[in-house]
């Protein structure tokens, strides 16, 4: 994987607990890493629902591999959120496929 590839910025988050100013703990969204990565697709993608069909965006983030992800993670690119559907390993540990979809 060739690091000049890696031109964009995302963040990847866990749920959990978040501690405000006034310590009440509540449930949310906690930082887990900030990562560059490589967006190899980009796409609106129709899937048929039983509403019927509704347009959703798909991307794929190539990153270096980590042994500390699952789909319980989301990604944050350019402030949107992308709900993290399936994770691809490339090579032996050399990287990750992070296929996701819009939505928070």
């Amino acid at each position: 994987m060739r690091a000049g590839k890696l031109d964009k910025a995302i963040v990847i988050e866990q749920r959990g607990e978040v501690v405000n100013d006034y310590g009440t703990v509540s449930e949310g969204w906690t930082k887990v890493a900030s990562l560059r990565a490589q967006v190899l697709q980009q796409s609106t993608e129709e899937f048929l629902k039983s509403a019927g069909s509704t347009p959703e965006t798909a991307v794929i983030f190539r990153i270096r591999w980590r042994a500390d992800l699952t789909t319980e993670h989301r990604v944050t690119y350019r402030g949107q959120i992308f709900d993290l559907k399936e994770i691809k390993e490339l090579g032996r540990r050399d990287g990750l496929e992070l296929r996701c979809v819009a939505g928070g």
